[in-house]
């Protein structure tokens, strides 16, 4: 009777797990560079993948007809700029893209750089930045638009005088024979330098004598020996008493005379030549290190960015991110959209959402205000092409599922081809709404199940690279 009652719970059993595994399809692992990827499910049974892709591709055949362009004839630089929030500040999502595109179709240059450190935050390995004075620095998620913020969305300025920054290549794959200087209002705040010139001067000075105290020495004995008096040596060395010990030393006054050299650094400033948003240098021979020296005929100075680029053709891909930013708070200055002119940029690539979606904005304020950034970039810009990433999933509180992302990802798709766009779906990428755990699992993510690993971040640029690509292919098959 007991086998009979324990065949009969275990038959159960076994049905109740089939049931439930037979119900588990609201995702799948996908052997795709080892990314999970959402089902979409239908009626509980229907299962379609995620194709990554240039969605809205058409809206970037210039940028592709110039990577042909480049890939074959190798006569021009392709420029790209992406612009972001704290995904990006760090350039490891873009520095991986850039070196992906790069070691397939050249280097160009770094593209955009600027001195986080100096405005005490993080940024990107490859230029080190030193500086002989402190500065202050203003971030455009702060509400005052009367500072000096610009293309990098950080203001750094100063009212030091004689300020010198150095800029040093830390990788030599992006030494320069180009820069690009984009300060307030484009004026000429610095000056550049490659080399200072030492200055020396000489005279003569007293000469000093240094007299060691025996024991049993007095003040007076020490003075009849070099012919001076008491109270100089008393002067000479900050003695209120005659009092002295022996062992110690002191320094005697002399009429005698030595003469002396002092050894003093000028920067040469060299000639910069002025563009639209920028004033720019150019060597013939490539360089790993030169000076920012304040110009003596400005009061205050703020740099908003620099421009390095070599004399190869390639890729120049340009990084702008802010810790913290979302749209609107690129569109409150409008200094960051004149100084993009700068970059001479193909093709903008925008991720911005995470941000927004701690804030709780709704879908349509969130592309209220991408929609004003991106007419506000075209309208300076005119020429220049827009690809818009879709947020990455992430969680609140590190185990609720961030839905804001996911309605930002749904309208980014849906308003792509009347606002002319194309759009890389990294929210679907990654896998969607329900597999942070999953992807944070696998090392792709950070504690806080918001931000990505330095692996995760790489991954972003593995998969954002192979859409790219997917669609550069199709281009080529449809010439």
């Amino acid at each position: 009777m007991k086998n009979k009652i324990f065949l009969f719970f275990f038959f159960i059993t076994q049905l109740l797990f089939a049931q439930v595994d037979s119900l588990a399809v609201d995702s799948l692992e996908v052997n795709f560079n080892e990314v999970i990827i959402d089902s979409v499910v239908v009626d509980s049974i229907e299962v379609t993948t995620f194709q990554n892709q240039i969605s809205n591709a058409e809206a970037i055949k210039k940028f592709y007809q110039k990577l042909q362009q480049l890939e074959v004839q190798k006569n021009c630089k392709l420029r790209i700029v992406h612009i972001g929030d704290s995904h990006i500040q760090a350039d490891l999502f873009t520095g991986k893209t850039r070196s992906l595109l790069q070691q397939k179709y050249g280097n160009g240059g770094l593209g955009f750089t600027f001195p986080y450190n100096l405005a005490k935050t993080n940024g990107s390995h490859y230029i080190k930045y030193n500086a002989t004075a402190s500065f202050e620095s203003y971030r455009n998620i702060y509400s005052d638009s009367t500072k000096p913020v610009g293309l990098s969305g950080i203001a750094l300025f100063t009212t030091t005088k004689d300020v010198a920054i150095e800029l040093q290549v830390r990788d030599k794959n992006f030494v320069f024979n180009s820069l690009k200087l984009v300060m307030p209002k484009n004026q000429r705040l610095f000056d550049v330098a490659i080399t200072s010139k030492e200055i020396i001067m000489e005279s003569s000075v007293p000469k000093t004598i240094t007299h060691k105290i025996k024991s049993g020495e007095a003040l007076s004995i020490i003075a009849s020996k070099y012919g001076v008096s008491v109270s100089a040596i008393k002067k000479v060395n900050g003695l209120k008493s005659n009092n002295i010990q022996a062992g110690k030393t002191l320094r005697i006054p002399s009429n005698e005379l030595e003469p002396k050299k002092i050894v003093r650094s000028e920067f040469q400033p060299l000639t910069l030549f002025e563009d639209v948003a920028s004033q720019n240098y150019y060597s013939q021979e490539p360089l790993d290190k030169i000076f920012l020296v304040s110009n003596a005929e400005a009061s205050s100075y703020a740099l908003n960015g620099l421009i390095l680029e070599n004399n190869e053709s390639g890729i120049v891909y340009s990084a702008i991110g802010v810790n913290g930013a979302k749209a609107s708070d690129y569109n409150r200055f409008p200094e960051f959209y004149q100084q993009l002119q700068a970059i001479e940029a193909d093709l903008v690539v925008i991720s911005l959402g995470t941000n927004e979606s701690f804030d709780k904005q709704n879908s349509t304020i969130y592309f209220d205000n991408l929609q004003k950034m991106i007419a506000g970039i075209r309208a300076k810009n005119p020429s220049v092409e827009i690809l818009v990433v879709t947020p990455p999933p992430s969680l609140f509180k590190r185990k609720f599922p961030n839905t804001f992302v996911a309605d930002y990802a749904k309208v980014i798709q849906e308003k792509a081809s009347e606002n002319n766009y194309a759009v890389w779906d990294m929210f679907q990428a990654l896998g969607g709404l329900f597999n942070v755990n999953r992807n944070f699992s696998k090392g792709y993510m950070s504690k806080d199940k918001v931000h990505y690993s330095k692996l995760g971040y790489e991954k972003q640029a593995e998969l954002f690279f192979e859409a790219l690509e997917y669609n550069y292919e199709q281009f080529k098959s449809a010439q």
